[in-house]
């Protein structure tokens, strides 16, 4: 009798092609290591403990700052400055009003540090103070490469000395300021409102001034409408 060659069995259908594992590193027969599979994660417990609770900082506050260019502004202009802090790196000095434009000018020439730019000029309202408004100035120079800050604190119905003689950008931002909080310049070349339309009754960046509120004559008149708010 012929001895037939005997097929090798066939796995069942379904069952997939089974993989072969590679042999332990060093050789020998021993049984081969199963793969390690990590175990999904698990649900937190209810009513497990809570993470610690995030410490709050403590808030920045100004510290004294002393400088050269201090010194020599007191030196030029006795009692003008009320206080002189750095906060968060940038020097700040609190002026009186009468000094503002004579110490501009000097900030801004060589031997006051050449403060030629003039990045910014806004205003802050604290309506609960007697001097309600502060007029801040960010000034940069490009020969020092620092920033100063200078800030002239004024009441309501109270003018501020123009800085346009100093730097041509504060034309349009002493026209924002006017404009969004209602703050007179003396010297201004053409003080009127640059963001609000003509004849707009209020000023929207005022802290008594709703966010919704509108002039709702203006909107009338101007319009033809209703206003929605």
């Amino acid at each position: 009798m012929t001895d037939e060659k005997q097929e090798p069995p066939k796995a069942a259908e379904g069952a997939g092609t089974p993989i072969e594992k590679p042999a332990p590193e060093g050789g020998g027969g021993g049984p081969q290591a199963k793969p390690v599979v990590a175990a999904p994660p698990q649900p937190t417990a209810a009513g497990g403990a809570k993470p610690p609770a995030a410490v709050a900082k403590p808030p920045i506050k100004p510290e004294p700052w002393s400088s050269p260019l201090l010194d020599e502004l007191l030196g030029r202009f006795p009692g003008a400055i009320a206080e002189a802090v750095i906060f968060r790196k940038m020097p700040s000095l609190n002026l009186a009003k009468e000094h503002l434009v004579g110490i501009c000018q000097f900030l801004k020439s060589p031997a006051g540090g050449a403060y030629t730019l003039l990045t910014d000029e806004t205003a802050a309202d604290y309506p609960q103070r007697a001097k309600r408004f502060d007029i801040i100035y960010h000034l940069y120079s490009f020969q020092r490469n620092d920033r100063l800050r200078l800030r002239v604190q004024v009441g309501e119905g109270e003018a501020v000395p123009s800085v346009t003689s100093v730097w041509l950008t504060a034309n349009w931002l002493e026209r924002e300021v006017y404009d969004m909080f209602g703050v007179a310049y003396e010297g201004h070349p053409d003080l009127k409102r640059i963001l609000m339309p003509d004849g707009w009754v209020g000023h929207p960046l005022r802290k008594d001034y709703d966010i919704l509120k509108q002039d709702e004559a203006w909107v009338k008149t101007n319009l033809g409408i209703e206003s929605a708010q």
